[in-house]
């Protein structure tokens, strides 16, 4: 008789149940997705000029880019220089960020002047222009 219930065990099959690992990944995945920051570019490349003090900046930021033809560019939409002062002054309501702007080597001085100038009427307290770092 129990050569019979022996065998009997050795059917059973166990398993193991895998749904609250699953349930764990998906929660981690959300928070992840949530709290991930992204970047905002201006959509453009410019030709940043080269400077011994260049340094990183924030990631939540204002991004502003001046072309080597004047033109002023936010998140990949051009926009005029009097179109500065409004855009500062609805990204600073929502966040107090910083101001980058990404101008060409060749970019007309007057027009970068203009849109720091903007930026500053517009509300920005900090505004900083994007450089690559010197390469000795």
């Amino acid at each position: 008789m129990s050569r019979f219930r022996h065998a009997a065990e050795e059917d059973t099959e166990t398993t193991i149940d895998i749904s609250p690992m699953i349930d764990c990944v998906f929660i981690l995945l959300i928070f992840f997705i949530v709290t991930t920051t992204f970047v905002e570019e201006t959509g453009v490349e410019v030709d940043k000029p080269e400077a011994a003090s260049a340094s990183n900046l924030e990631k939540t930021s204002i991004f502003l880019a001046v072309t080597a033809g004047g033109e002023v560019i936010h998140a990949e939409r051009p926009i005029s220089v009097a179109g500065v002062r409004p855009l500062v002054k609805r990204e600073i309501q929502k966040e107090k960020v910083p101001v980058i702007i990404q101008a060409d080597a060749q970019a007309p001085a007057g027009i970068l002047v203009r849109v720091i100038d903007e930026a500053k009427l517009g509300g920005a307290e900090k505004i900083s222009i994007a450089a690559d770092p010197r390469r000795s």
